[in-house]
């Protein structure tokens, strides 16, 4: 057992860090380690309750089937209710989900296997809890009075009670992303489970079957009626084009309106007679310059064609060439020079009145070209005036021409899908189709034992770690030295464990007999076991009492505790014996007037004590008893009658004179003191007393408790030597202490006692 004979203020501050920290692991794993064997027991239980509930309950068997819902097939009637055709996948196995799980299927399952007629399948799942249900329902029965039912009510009765059990075991889930349903049902007859799935699988593709024959029924009527009007449309809509063309002249050729036609052809020979005119215009241009010029060397295309021009120019370059040689032999003014030159302007002439008779000819050209050209602007201009309505007219024209032609559309489709639907309808097809049997299962599928087990187990658990953790924010107790200094500000002196009277065998020799106690008494403990831990606590009282007074030769030390019970008689004998064992003069007082608890462990009872004292009515010397050779005496207290004035008699002048004289003959008086929580003569002795020590039982007594106690009596909080937690659990101490903490660091002190 470890003690605090020192507090520093490191350890200190340790301990109160440590108490601050937000995820305290020590802690967490000290709550564990006291509370494991409590979430044990828990969930020892809940596997208990598992057993149980598996040895009742009524095994279960499961059959499936797999059907597939092949949106390869057609899909006329999805098409019909939706133009755009698009399979929702989600939304389409959802619905399809739903409809197996619908009150008509399971109805025709019901009517198809007689389950209204199967007292077995009503009577549904023969488990325990059902059974207590019915003995309920059947006694509420018995009491109730029964009103006549009618046999048609009855029988809808138990068809609709057997559509309740067949949707309560009945289970449907779409297999990962697939198109494939996995319909389950779940029976305690195997046999039974595996003909409802199958009559399942059989009820939804009939239902596919009546479905389909239904709506293509419907559809194809609709479709006729529906053909009629859009046949009736398309035929006024064609007529209304017709007639829109015959009153507005828009007649058609081959590539389009008449109109569009002249348009096209106006505007190409007009630019043709534009093309012509420039070119005439270019020539006459052309031939007046020259003409203009005089020039005889410049020449059109016409003049090269015409001998005359030809013939002309020859002779005038013939006499141009004469005349040059003769100039250049004879002079310009020779009569052959001045006869050829008058020949050259006689040729002159000629040429150009051919020139202009060609101008003339060109101009008469580019007249007729301007007069075609003008012509046909006025032709266009009266042609474009009438195209013009026209393509307003055609904007009317191209709109009715869109309704016919939508008309037509519609009525070509819905021709189609009719002639489809007639033959569907002679031949109806489903979507589905059964993929996997159903088998009559040779294994239950329920309960499973493991996962019940762990279910239970799981559920124990958490019963016992919320009771645990309940436990543990309710815990209000002294376990550890730093609560003590933390929540008190006083000192702790250790730990004092917890103590049996031994049985002593005859002849055995002990240590330090006692005159006062039987053998084997706790107050003699420390006697028989000087090294034990519980002595070494002992031993702090007197080390603290030496070093807090070692100017009083004679230290009164008062033993007080909160209420009755906490063991301070005890711990004030044991502690007046180890004064005794050192060889300290010791005087032990029962001042315990009310509960007279050491007085009470004597072996032999004494006649007189400490009230006959008090009052007089005998001698001090005469009622102390002592325990020779040992220097112990002890001043017993006897009850003969209830005193009332107990706290007058601990606070009167005759027990200051009896203190008094005993300071001179003992070296430690050690008074075992009322507790501090019901009564108050303890807080009226205190005056009398040099130090208080403060017994608190260990894991018993509350915190709260001892705090209101020290707060309401300040006394001893000012004269005390410190604190003992007394009957401390060795076992249970262990699951309290912290890695750094004293207690951790208990188990290397064991080789220093000998208990």
């Amino acid at each position: 057992m470890l003690h605090y004979s020192e507090m520093t203020a490191h350890d200190s501050a340790a301990s109160k860090g440590g108490s601050s920290e937000f995820l305290n692991v020590e802690r967490i794993l000290a709550m564990v380690r006291r509370q494991v064997g409590l979430v044990v027991a828990a969930v020892a239980a809940g596997l208990f309750l598992g057993f149980v509930y598996l040895m009742t309950a009524v095994p279960i068997y499961t059959s499936y089937t797999d059907i597939l819902i092949d949106k390869g097939q057609s899909k006329l009637v999805d098409e019909l209710a939706s133009a755009s055709g698009v399979f929702q996948d989600e939304a389409e196995m959802l619905s399809q989900v739903e409809l197996l799980k619908s009150r008509q299927i399971s109805g025709t399952v019901v009517d198809e296997l007689k389950l209204d007629q199967n007292d077995a399948f009503l009577a549904g799942n023969p488990s325990l809890l059902r059974s207590v249900r019915s003995a309920v329902g059947g006694l509420i029965a018995a009491v109730r009075p029964e009103l006549p039912v009618e046999q048609a009510d009855a029988s809808a009765q138990r068809r609709e009670a057997a559509i309740d059990i067949l949707q309560g075991g009945l289970d449907v889930q779409r297999v990962g992303r697939t198109y494939v349903l996995r319909l389950t049902f779940d029976s305690p007859d195997p046999v039974l489970a595996s003909n409802i799935a199958r009559a399942f699988g059989s009820a939804y593709l009939d239902d596919q079957l009546q479905a389909k024959y239904a709506a293509t029924r419907r559809a194809s009527s609709w479709l006729q009626d529906r053909i009629a009007d859009l046949r009736q449309q398309s035929y006024d809509a064609d007529l209304a084009v017709q007639k829109f063309r015959n009153d507005n002249g828009l007649l058609l050729t081959g590539t389009g309106l008449v109109s569009q036609q002249q348009l096209s052809e106006i505007n190409t020979q007009l630019t043709a007679a534009r093309a012509q005119t420039a070119q005439a215009k270019a020539q006459l241009d052309q031939i007046e310059a020259i003409i203009r010029d005089g020039r005889t060397d410049a020449l059109v295309n016409d003049a090269l064609l015409s001998t005359t021009i030809n013939t002309l120019r020859g002779k005038y370059l013939d006499a141009a060439r004469r005349e040059s040689e003769i100039s250049s032999k004879l002079g310009p003014n020779h009569i052959q020079s001045v006869r050829l030159k008058a020949e050259m302007k006689e040729y002159e002439r000629l040429i150009f009145g051919e020139l202009r008779r060609i101008a003339e000819s060109y101009r008469s050209t580019y007249a007729v070209s301007r007069e075609r050209e003008r012509s046909l602007q006025a032709s266009l201009a009266e042609v474009t005036a009438v195209n013009a309505d026209d393509n307003t007219l055609q904007v009317r024209l191209r709109e009715l021409e869109r309704e016919a032609e939508a008309y037509r559309a519609l009525y070509d489709d819905f021709l189609q899908r009719y002639q489809q639907t007639v033959q569907q309808q002679s031949f109806p097809i489903t979507d589905a189709r059964v993929i996997t049997d159903p088998k009559v299962p040779d294994k239950p599928s329920a309960p499973r034992a493991p996962m019940i087990l762990a279910l239970f187990a799981m559920m124990g658990a958490a019963a016992g770690t919320g009771v645990a953790g309940f436990r543990e924010y309710r815990e209000r107790f002294f376990r550890v030295g730093s609560q003590v200094r933390s929540e008190l500000d006083m000192e702790f002196l250790g730990f004092a464990p917890i103590l049996d009277p031994e049985e002593v065998k005859p002849g055995e020799q002990k240590a330090a007999p006692s005159q006062l106690w039987p053998a084997g008494a706790l107050a003699t403990y420390v006697r028989r076991h000087p090294m034990s831990s519980f002595a070494e606590t002992l031993r702090n009282i007197k080390v603290a009492a030496d070093l807090g007074m070692p100017d009083i030769p004679c230290k009164v030390i008062g033993v007080v505790s909160c209420v009755p019970g906490e063991g301070k008689s005890s711990v004030a004998a044991s502690f007046g014996n180890l004064l005794a064992l050192q060889g300290m003069r010791t005087l032990l007082i029962d001042g315990d007037i009310r509960n007279p608890g050491l007085t009470r462990g004597l072996e032999r009872k004494p006649e007189h004590g400490l009230v006959e004292v008090m009052l007089e009515q005998a001698n001090a010397d005469d009622v102390l008893l002592r325990d020779d050779p040992m220097p112990l005496t002890l001043l017993p207290t006897v009850m003969r009658s209830r005193v009332t004035n107990t706290s007058d008699l601990l606070a009167s002048a005759s027990m200051g004179r009896l203190l008094t004289r005993f300071r001179g003959q003992f070296d430690y008086v050690v008074v075992d003191l009322p507790p501090v929580g019901p009564v108050v003569d303890a807080k009226a002795f205190a005056q009398r007393v040099d130090a208080f020590v403060f017994v608190v039982e260990w894991g018993k007594t509350s915190r709260q408790l001892v705090r209101s106690a020290i707060a309401s009596n300040p006394v001893f909080h000012d004269k005390s030597l410190g604190v003992i937690l007394n009957k401390a659990d060795s076992k249970k101490m262990r699951l309290y202490r912290s890695y750094g903490s004293p207690e951790y660091y208990a188990s290397r002190y064991e080789s220093y006692y000998r208990d």
